[in-house]
């Protein structure tokens, strides 16, 4: 473990993080420090960052020299009793260790942002309606095991059943670095709930993310560009639902892209969720234009259907999940619709494309 500790520390660079660390106290603690206070936002919001690895770093050392201590004290006692605590303290400190290599990759210019989530429905009917709603809830189990906030903003329920579209928003470290690899078509084999014939259906439904632009990032929007409209809020959501006209439309007439928000109490908390929402769309929008290749920000979902799937979702007649991208697959079908996708997405990122 020492040697995989010292691989950590240079992958961290963690002299370096250390010395940086110290200048940005300094400069914390000159005068005039919040004359400039969008630079001084920026410096303190990198010191959380490098202060979140240096002492992610520090806990596993400490972690290492406890499991160290542990073993020399079940080597002296020498009947075993010790054995079961030791091996616990190994697994604990290597699965840390993993996840820290692992979030190093998190290097992006919005890794560390919070996420911004859109699942759409796509070919296969009310099916795909469910699926998309299945969705939903997986990423909802993914975030909260991550002891991340979910907040929805905008939902639209199905003809018959589940969603045909919602947008939900993700807040904590690296939200978007990790839920970025989920962008593309997912699709789903199973024996359909809502065929009477009990037939096997394929559904698709597509993932969006996008980071969320804070205030430091100026994004102008004319008044003149922008169409808002008002209608009422539908679905379970509190009192001001199917009573108000509160729920927002933005729409971006130089691009064609639509926002929506319904869930906030007021039309004017909605107005402004979808702003923001809008404003991330045009920052990937403005991204995508200075890339070499598009896939990296918008995902492989210009066709949500057959063929441009990243990943397959098999309950019938085989229990099992494939990455198309990665090979990645696990055969516990129902851990991954409870949230357990930190496989695929880790696997995503050691790709480093």
């Amino acid at each position: 473990m020492n040697a995989d500790l010292a691989e950590l520390a240079d992958a961290l660079s963690l002299d370096a993080l250390t010395a940086r660390l110290a200048e940005i106290d300094a400069a914390s603690e000159q005068q005039g420090f919040w004359d400039d206070h969008e630079a001084a936002s920026k410096l303190l919001k990198e010191k959380k960052s490098i202060e979140t690895r240096v002492q992610g770093y520090a806990r596993l050392r400490g972690e290492a020299e406890d499991l160290g201590a542990l073993i020399e004290l079940a080597e002296e006692e020498g009947d075993g009793s010790l054995d079961e605590e030791a091996d616990e303290a190994y697994a604990k400190l290597a699965k840390g260790l993993a996840q820290m290599k692992i979030d190093i990759l998190l290097d992006g210019e919005h890794d560390a942002s919070n996420a911004i989530v859109t699942v759409h429905a796509g070919a296969g009917g009310v099916d795909a309606q469910d699926w998309a709603e299945m969705l939903v809830r997986m990423y909802t189990r993914w975030a909260e095991g991550k002891g991340y906030k979910v907040k929805i903003l905008d939902t639209r329920a199905g003809e018959e059943a589940g969603i045909s579209s919602a947008t939900f928003e993700v807040t904590g470290e690296n939200a978007y670095g990790y839920l970025k690899t989920e962008k593309g078509v997912h699709r789903l084999v199973r024996m359909s709930p809502f065929n009477a014939q009990g037939k096997r259906q394929t559904s698709f439904a597509s993932v969006d993310v996008m980071p969320e632009i804070d205030d430091e990032i100026n994004i102008e929007i004319r008044d003149e560009d922008i169409r808002v409209d008002t209608f009422r809020s539908s679905g379970a959501g509190g009192q001001h639902v199917n009573k108000t006209d509160s729920a927002i439309r933005i729409t971006h007439l130089p691009t064609n892209i639509v926002v929506t928000c319904q869930n906030e109490r007021s039309q004017h908390q909605n107005k402004e969720v979808a702003m923001r929402v809008l404003k991330s769309k045009l920052l990937e929008l403005a991204e995508q234009e200075h890339k070499d290749s598009l896939a990296e920000l918008a995902g492989d979902y210009s066709q949500i259907a057959w063929g441009h799937q990243i990943r397959s979702y098999f309950v019938h007649p085989e229990q099992r999940v494939k990455d198309m991208r990665t090979g990645a697959e696990t055969g516990n079908v129902q851990a991954v619709f409870d949230g357990d996708i930190d496989l695929f997405i880790n696997e995503k990122l050691k790709l480093r494309d």
